[in-house]
């Protein structure tokens, strides 16, 4: 039986296949580390990875690529960022959609001085500026916001809060990892001062690659949490302070980068306009298929917005009646369809929803879905639903 992959917010799947054949020309024909090579080979990696850094910061509206610094995912970003900037005392703004990605390492701050107050969404994922205001107290350093919910798709207004920001002096910083290689952002119209990233999503890169891009200003304000060799100012034991080896101690992951330059290039190549029209047409078309459904059947009906108005190609169900997990385990065993269910690292987000602790059913579509895949997907939910297959669903 083909599978039906719908799980792109998870990863996407596949990549061009430019992406594994750059790695796989990387680890059998080249090999070597940066920084710490005076031949061809370790000056044509660095090439590959400087490009990289150009490509990103160009995309992103960043202001130097010297100030794109690469991590393992979006969460070691998030972490990074956080606990180098934030002290004991500082007070921060979030909303009520962040991913855990945001929220474990606030509360782990919280524990050592930080506060930070949740500014609540409207029931479809969606956040009013004018929120922001009611929550500020003198101690506000920050506003740590993501572009896009994981769970419903629903977008945040960060041009909006950039601008919020900007009139009350307060750093932004934005998780772009529902976003970034498919919606539009720019650091500098935005007022982003910080932007944290995954390769493995949107950016069609492989695993284990991320990073984030800081603002100039920025750079002094944030401490490093990890320090080590650099293959720079090796006569000293202090941190470099210049940029990017003051944050890319030890290693790099080249394979990976190397294999997110190539997705860089297809996506340049591809336009992001051109991915996201084809997701958002896929979703319209599943959108549809699900008002369908619930009319016939009554059984499902979509978490956050119900339309395409402010919202990526991420759709959430809720099968009342029936146990998410044994709908979207028959989804898979019986139809080859593959989503995610339960709670997606995101408990704030589902209890503005009013989805927790039960969750919902994720359907996340990508470049290589197709509107005959999406209509097996309805195919298969409806026949579950009208209790004509599946796993005790």
């Amino acid at each position: 039986m083909p599978s039906i992959y719908l799980d792109n917010a998870s990863t996407t799947f596949p990549k061009p296949q430019a992406v594994p054949d750059a790695m796989y020309r990387f680890m059998t024909q080249v090999g070597s580390n940066i920084n710490r090579g005076g031949y061809a080979q370790a000056y044509d990696t660095e090439e590959t990875v400087y490009e990289t850094r150009q490509l990103l910061c160009g995309l992103f509206g960043g202001q130097d690529c010297r100030q794109v610094i690469f991590t393992k995912n979006v969460t070691e970003s998030l972490n990074l960022l956080l606990k180098g900037f934030l002290r004991s005392g500082d007070h921060v703004l979030v909303s009520s959609m962040e991913h855990n990605a945001v929220m474990r390492p606030l509360v782990q701050l919280e524990a050592r001085g930080v506060a930070f107050t949740r500014v609540p969404c409207a029931g479809d994922g969606s956040l009013s500026v004018e929120r922001l205001a009611a929550c500020l107290t003198d101690r506000t350093r920050a506003v740590v916001m993501t572009h896009a919910s994981n769970v419903c798709g629903t977008l945040l207004p960060i041009e909006a809060v950039g601008e919020f920001c900007r009139a009350h002096a307060l750093r932004f910083f934005v998780d772009a990892a529902q976003t970034a290689g498919v919606w539009p952002i720019d650091m500098e119209r935005m007022h982003i001062d910080a932007l944290a990233f995954t390769g493995h999503k949107g950016l069609l890169g492989p695993q284990g690659t991320g990073g984030f891009l800081l603002r100039e200003d920025m750079v002094p304000l944030v401490e490093p949490l990890l320090s080590g060799g650099t293959g720079s100012l090796s006569h000293t034991e202090r941190v470099p302070d210049f940029m990017p080896d003051r944050f890319e101690p030890g290693t790099l992951n080249l394979p990976g980068i190397v294999g997110l330059h190539a997705g860089l290039l297809w996506l340049r190549e591809t336009g992001i306009d051109a991915v996201r029209a084809h997701e958002l047409q896929l979703t319209e078309r599943f959108l549809a298929g699900v008002r369908v459904l619930r009319e016939k059947t009554g059984g499902v009906c979509v978490s956050g917005r119900e339309d395409l108005c402010g919202r990526t190609g991420v759709v959430s169900l809720r099968t009342p009646g029936r146990d998410p997990a044994q709908v979207a385990y028959a989804l898979a065993e019986d139809y080859g369809v593959l989503t995610r269910v339960g709670l997606h690292c995101a408990p704030s987000a589902h209890r503005t929803l009013g989805t927790y602790p039960t969750g919902t059913i994720r359907f996340s579509f990508g470049w290589w879905n197709t509107a005959d895949e999406v209509d097996a997907a309805l195919r298969a939910l409806e026949r579950l639903l009208e209790g004509r297959g599946g796993h005790g669903a």
